[in-house]
């Protein structure tokens, strides 16, 4: 069938399946090799309908090609996973709204447990990159643990020696960071390790003190979590006269155990304190 009559049957727009056949996720049964006009065939419209609904549910292109490559076992689980992620964006949404309504009214609201620590002076192995979303965090992080996989580093006991991200600006669709994923290193042997990375820059920190709270495994934080959790570390700072930082926030990772496919590491959310 034309494109046109494909459309119509499957509830996509031409636009929608141009851009679908561009990207991998739809292509046509067949291309005329002198007009290019596109052609489908009656079996694709289950597929075209799937990714409409994908679309609904507002999963990302890549996303969605993803999902398409799987068993139809896989491919529900993977629906599931999204879905689960995105009520529990909603559920930080909805608390962040009560925040702030709260926070306007003069009210003040708790929404985590906020505890301190202090840090020491520490050598740090780092790459630092502007990044566009959540993807794009994601994309930096990976190529952070690749680079470290290729030369094992001395390992380095407690919080203080565990790999952390630090957000020196919000990360979203209006605000590209920038993002630094740190690795911190025996001071000695500093700059013998740093020679092994040229890919990353190496860097001191000086020691200081972190108001932080406990996200728990998994290891990931949406954008109103992310939002929710600075405010509420911010205001708990403010309370007590202890201003933050320019150190950035900061995401610690520890692995606790083995990290399985179902889990993650062990993870919370600091914001340096004067």
């Amino acid at each position: 069938m034309t494109i046109g009559e494909f459309a119509r049957r499957s509830g996509l727009s031409a636009n929608a399946l141009r851009l679908y056949d561009e990207l991998g996720l739809l292509p046509p049964a067949r291309i005329d090799a002198s007009s290019g006009y596109r052609f489908y065939a009656e079996p694709q419209l289950g597929q075209a309908r799937l990714v409409a609904a994908l679309r609904q549910l507002e999963v990302p292109l890549a996303g969605i090609k993803a999902i398409l490559g799987l068993e139809p076992a896989a491919a529900t689980g993977r629906i599931g996973e999204f879905w689960a992620a995105a009520e529990a964006e909603h559920v930080a949404r909805r608390d962040l709204a009560g925040y702030l309504v709260d926070h306007l009214s003069g009210k003040r609201s708790a929404v985590y447990e906020v505890s301190t620590r202090d840090i020491p002076g520490r050598s740090l192995l780092c790459l630092k990159r502007n990044v566009e979303g959540q993807q794009g965090a994601w994309a930096l992080g990976k190529q952070f643990i690749a680079l470290l996989r290729e030369r094992p580093l001395p390992r380095m006991e407690g919080r203080a020696g565990a790999a952390f991200c630090i957000y020196w600006g919000e990360v979203s669709d209006d605000s590209d960071g920038p993002l630094e994923w740190c690795r911190p290193v025996p001071g000695g042997r500093a700059g013998e390790l740093a020679a092994q990375f040229p890919g990353l820059a190496l860097r001191t920190e000086a020691a200081h003190r972190e108001a932080f709270v406990s996200l728990g495994p998994g290891g990931q934080i949406g954008s109103a979590q992310w939002r929710l959790v600075t405010e509420s570390l911010r205001a708990w700072a403010g309370e007590r006269g202890a201003q933050p930082s320019a150190l950035g926030v900061r995401v610690t990772y520890l692995a606790n155990g083995p990290v399985t496919g179902g889990g993650g590491p062990d993870c919370d959310f600091a914001v340096p304190i004067a």
